[in-house]
């Protein structure tokens, strides 16, 4: 497909007002990794393909089920079965041909991250358990790529974005106990709701326009409402190490 430079090219006329030309092409050179295509991850992606996110890198082990199905958009009946990750990139891709979307059937540890994730300019944490998020905060802080997490449960969900070295970690609001297993209820409409906040602070950080990082933004889907808590950095070893 012949492709028109980002900031003449016309699919991105109603954003170009907001971000301007100098922001899509922030976007267009932009590396973003998305670990987890589930609820929050098949809503997020798709907003940030369709923003022109130069490159996508999708990374999830699962197979669709049928239980999937009232949030995770990205699939429909005649996906069950198949793997998440080839199937995402397809439809990623037909969303916006003019971006890069690279896929890795895998599942993330502490031994893979590195050849999975060699480089980003952000990681997006839209897992649905915590010890596999704790992998990403310490790659986080190693390699220094910051990491904006999002989790849902119920009529409620919460995002963090987390910047290594200026910021608390994202194991310094980590629940005390990361061993409890159990299905989570959730509503689709509640997922589609943090994913879309997820994705907006995703764009708005890689443009430079974001000002609220370290700072935890709950989603109260009950009231509706939005809170936030500042999360002092000077408390939390990760910065003080």
């Amino acid at each position: 497909m012949n492709c028109p430079p980002p900031a003449r090219d016309p699919r991105y006329d109603r954003q170009i007002p907001l971000i301007g030309e100098e922001g899509q092409e922030k976007l267009s050179k932009a590396t973003v990794a998305i670990v987890g295509l589930g609820g929050l991850g098949s809503i997020t992606s798709q907003y940030l393909a369709a923003a022109g996110i130069g490159e996508l890198i999708i990374i999830n082990a699962n197979t669709v089920e049928e239980n999937n199905l009232n949030r995770q958009l990205l699939y429909d009946a005649a996906s069950i079965g198949l793997p998440k990750a080839p199937l995402a990139a397809r439809r990623l891709k037909s969303l916006n041909p003019c971006i890069r979307v690279e896929w890795r059937q895998a599942r993330i540890s502490d031994d893979n991250i590195g050849e999975l994730i060699p480089s980003a300019d952000l990681i997006l944490d839209c897992l649905d358990n915590w010890k596999t998020r704790l992998v990403l905060d310490r790659y986080s802080r190693r390699t220094g790529i910051p990491l904006l997490h999002a989790a849902v449960e119920g009529y409620y969900g919460q995002v963090y974005l987390s910047v290594p070295g200026r910021t608390a970690c994202l194991e310094c609001i980590a629940p005390s106990n990361l061993n409890v297993k159990r299905k989570i209820p959730v509503l689709g409409a509640s997922v589609g709701i943090v994913a879309s906040l997820q994705a907006l602070i995703a764009i708005r950080y890689l443009v430079g326009d974001y000002r609220d990082e370290g700072t935890l933004i709950l989603v109260d889907g009950r009231r509706p409402g939005i809170d936030k808590i500042n999360i002092d950095p000077n408390a939390c070893k990760c910065t003080r190490a």
